[in-house]
């Protein structure tokens, strides 16, 4: 793995948890129009719909047969089960608040690579996560009394689904390198999304789309086309260029994005504490991702 494809996959990555910090804002926006799982059918399911078409123009090589199984396993364990508990915690938190605890990611992901033997703990890769994550926990906790009430159930929940994307991001990588980015995230999306759809139809929750005005249902194209389709594609090229823990670390971006975009829809206030977490976060992802050539070179070995 050379240095220049490391910063090109870490520059992808944060495009698309900035894209991502988007959506959060648009969940939260939508969130007392729909439940957790029509809203994760909604994201999916449009998004699945514009990835196919493009990747059957385009012949994309697909995931060979053996690894169709847990490819399409991986994708019903994210998209649908992730997203069902993310949609949860934005319902009990600020959209800049649960993608701060989202940011916890790079942390979680660091600690299952290790944990699976899959990628080597460097001392400044640790550093740089260890402030990002600190700044995550110091504007959590200084913000706590402004949060709206119950804020924590939110946010501990987003953390504990955190942990599923964590295995998703190590486990995603060698899957994706055996087909294409499209190819891949197009059979994990429909397989995320026909289970999300299925649910939603057998217990009638699919009904509330009919409730749609002109505004939720452009939130909702949003939602699937640019946090569903854009970002997740944007972000399998990013795993399949740069190591699982420098993708995460790109997380720390999101929450940048879902306050500025939050602050508009929903008028969520961006706070002294929030960016004070945020200036320690994105010195993380400065000092996680400058390691020397050397070591990088090492670590793609």
């Amino acid at each position: 793995m050379t240095a220049s494809g490391e910063r090109f996959g870490v520059g992808v990555a944060v495009a698309s948890a900035a894209l991502g910090g988007t959506a959060a804002a648009v969940t939260r926006y939508l969130v007392g129009s729909a439940d957790p799982v029509t809203l994760a059918t909604l994201r999916f399911g449009i998004g699945f719909l514009c990835v196919l078409p493009v990747a059957l123009l385009l012949r994309v090589r697909w995931p060979p047969r053996r690894d169709r199984p847990a490819v399409a396993a991986l994708g019903v364990a994210f998209f649908a089960g992730f997203f069902v508990l993310y949609n949860v915690a934005m319902g009990h938190t600020t959209a800049a608040r649960a993608s701060l605890a989202l940011a916890t990611l790079p942390l979680q992901t660091m600690l299952v690579g290790a944990l699976l033997g899959l990628e080597r703990l460097g001392a400044r890769k640790a550093l740089g996560v260890a402030i990002a994550t600190a700044g995550v926990a110091a504007a959590l906790a200084s913000g706590l009394a402004s949060a709206p009430p119950g804020a924590w159930r939110g946010e501990l929940i987003m953390a504990g689904a955190v942990l599923c994307m964590a295995f998703y991001n190590v486990w995603t990588r060698p899957y994706v390198r055996r087909s294409s980015a499209l190819g891949f995230l197009a059979v994990g999306m429909g397989a995320g999304a026909a289970v999300l759809v299925l649910v939603g139809a057998a217990s009638g929750r699919l009904a509330v789309l009919g409730t749609f005005g002109a505004r939720e249902w452009i939130a909702g194209l949003y939602l699937g086309a640019v946090g569903g389709a854009l970002a997740f594609l944007l972000w399998v090229v990013a795993l399949r260029h740069a190591s699982p823990t420098r993708v995460a670390n790109a997380m720390t971006v999101s929450p940048v994005t879902a306050a500025m975009l939050a602050a508009v829809l929903v008028g969520e206030p961006v706070t002294p504490n929030l960016v004070v977490g945020l200036a320690a976060v994105l010195a993380g992802i400065w000092i996680a991702t400058t390691e020397a050539r050397a070591v990088v070179a090492e670590e793609g070995r």
